[in-house]
């Protein structure tokens, strides 16, 4: 080899070398050790609460209908809407949300529709 082959060939490597050299190792710190780490306990979904008889998909009442609600109100029981309506509803539909029991009652009047939506047995809202 030559003398500029050589110094082609020896700041090739100087390069490399620079380049290999910016890399730079990091220190990890160490996981915790097992008895620092504490376990997040699972959320545990509080159970639906509610009284009282409930809407039966068929639109019948599961128990002796209330005669505590005067009026159609926010509040008021599945069962309680059946009595004050005077007739069973055109459509139940029953289900779990994530607050617990949800119910829709369809009622049909002259010229109109009626949806009720129930949360725990309780008149949550309405659209006539």
């Amino acid at each position: 080899m030559t003398l500029p082959d050589l110094r082609t060939l020896a700041s090739g490597t100087l390069f490399a070398a620079a380049l290999l050299g910016a890399c730079t190792v990091t220190e990890r710190t160490p996981p915790p050790a097992p008895s620092e780490i504490v376990p997040i306990p699972p959320r545990v979904a509080a159970a639906p609460t509610f009284t009282g008889p409930v809407l039966a998909p068929d639109g019948s009442c599961t128990g002796p209908v209330p005669t505590s609600a005067a009026a159609i109100e926010l509040g008021i029981g599945e069962c309680d809407l059946v009595r004050l309506k005077g007739r069973p509803p055109v459509d139940v539909l029953v289900g779990e949300g994530r607050a617990g029991r949800e119910v829709q009652v369809l009622y049909t009047e002259p010229g109109a529709k009626e949806l009720y939506f129930f949360v725990n047995n309780k008149l949550d809202r309405f659209v006539k």
